[in-house]
């Protein structure tokens, strides 16, 4: 599902930008339309390159990675919770 929602997305924008594109006043020196043009394309774009990243799945390394760290950190309250009920049972 998480796939199909980036690929539908990117569709979307790539849809968006052949449409609007040719409507952009792009070229005509440094006018407030040039410029809301340029700023509007160079948003698309990075959310173009967002998706891609995303449906190319480059971090996916990173997020296990991240995954394990996140296990290991748990793992560790885990016992230090235990060995401080045990510490402070053993006082009573």
């Amino acid at each position: 599902m998480k796939g199909t929602k980036n690929v539908v997305f990117l569709a979307l924008t790539l849809g968006m930008l052949i449409y609007a594109v040719p409507h952009l006043e792009v070229g005509g020196g440094w006018t407030m339309p040039t410029v809301f043009g340029i700023a509007w394309i160079g948003f698309a774009l990075l959310i173009v390159a967002a998706h891609l990243h995303e449906i190319l799945g480059v971090d996916e390394e990173t997020r296990r990675e991240l995954s394990r760290v996140k296990h290991m950190k748990r793992w560790q309250t885990e016992q230090f919770l235990y060995r401080r009920n045990r510490f402070q049972q053993m006082k009573k």
